[in-house]
Order: C-alpha cells, then structure tokens, then sequence
C-alpha cells in the first residue's frame, strides 16, 4: 500500500449564519447567530519539497473565506466544507482533499474528497 502525504493548515472567520428548518427543540437557530468558524484543511501533495508551500496555500483560502459575506444565511458546515472543496479542486486538481469546519472549535462536521479518477 502506498503512502498519502498531506499538507495541513488551519484558519478561522467570525460569520453569521441560521437553520431556517430547526427542530422546536432548538427553534432559536432559525435566527441570525454569530460562530466563530474554525477550519482545518487537508490536501494531498505529490513530493517532500513544498509542493504546495503552506502559507500560499493558507493565503488562498482566506482570501476566498473573505469574499463570503458575514452573513452565510443558511449554511451549514457541511455546506461550507463543500465550497471551499469546490475552489481547492479548480486551484489544485486531482488531489484528495479532507476539510473540518467547526463552529467555535465546538462542534462541527469532517468530509474527506477523495481525488477524481482520470477518465
């Protein structure tokens, strides 16, 4: 079996976001409330030497993450780890990918994307 090398970064973003369809045990949810999200993003690299150097990579990220209105309305972080995977693929295409977004370090959710296969 072949080993998987990764790079990791972390990084973090005050948002607002709602759960418009909360359960009544939690109805407050359905309301506007801030998080600060914490993210930590892994992606495959190919070779030892900085392949994808970490703080370029970080750098891109953020600066996605500061395009994202404080308001995310209705995202989840399952949501928001699917988007940020979107914008990793364009940037760095046939890689696999794990990403976990937290809401206040708390609780939160952790995809793995594995890469596409060649067609």
């Amino acid at each position: 079996m072949e080993n998987t090398n990764y790079i990791w970064v972390t990084f973090e973003k005050e948002l607002l976001h709602r759960y418009p369809e909360a359960p009544i045990d939690v109805e407050f949810l359905k309301y506007p409330h801030r998080h600060m999200f914490k993210f930590k993003v892994w992606v495959e690299v190919f070779h030892n030497d900085r392949d994808i150097e970490f703080i370029m990579f970080k750098r891109f990220l953020v600066n996605y993450m500061s395009a994202i209105d404080e308001d995310m309305n209705f995202l989840s972080c399952e949501m928001l780890s699917n988007k940020i995977h979107q914008i990793i693929t364009k940037e760095y295409p046939k890689r696999n990918v794990m990403i976990e977004v937290s809401e206040d370090g708390e609780n939160g959710s952790f995809k793995t994307y594995p890469k596409k296969s060649e067609s």
